[in-house]
């Protein structure tokens, strides 16, 4: 399969300068930090009407990850599972996404946001409305977390 690049639109400011620093989810930290997504010039005109949305899903890079082994042990598991059957940061492709709560800009091309989980300089790919009458799925199965 041929390569391909992927161009940061931006990056990400956290108050997590290491990966191991990171909560598990951006939902863990009480209270949810309040984050900014830095937008490059370039693509600031893509951010119009934004503002008009509570909810954002961010694409990024984890660009400090470790090489990423096909099965690993979970926290929460009694035994290896495949990693895509996980939701580690550790991938073979490490891309990551976050729904996230949109609080508006603190100047232009910066979004603050709450619910992300990454360390600080990560770099944004894309940034995607959240809707929820299409991201949902409230009958969604659990799999082997359902215990948890």
């Amino acid at each position: 399969m041929r390569g391909f690049t992927l161009t940061p639109i931006g990056h990400l400011e956290t108050p997590w300068p290491r990966p191991e620093e990171c909560p598990r989810n951006g939902r863990q930290p009480d209270p949810r930090p309040l984050c900014r997504a830095v937008i490059g010039e370039a693509w600031r005109d893509g951010l119009d009407q934004l503002e008009s949305f509570s909810h954002l899903i961010l694409l990024y890079w984890m660009h400090l990850g470790e090489d990423a082994p096909l099965t690993l042990v979970p926290r929460f598991a009694a035994g290896p599972r495949g990693v895509f059957a996980t939701r580690s940061p550790v991938r073979p492709n490490p891309i990551a996404l976050s729904v996230v709560r949109f609080e508006g800009f603190a100047e232009p091309g910066v979004l603050l946001v709450r619910n992300l989980d990454c360390a600080s300089g990560t770099p944004l790919l894309d940034i995607k409305p959240y809707l929820p009458t299409v991201d949902a799925e409230p009958e969604a199965s659990m799999g082997w977390l359902a215990p948890r």
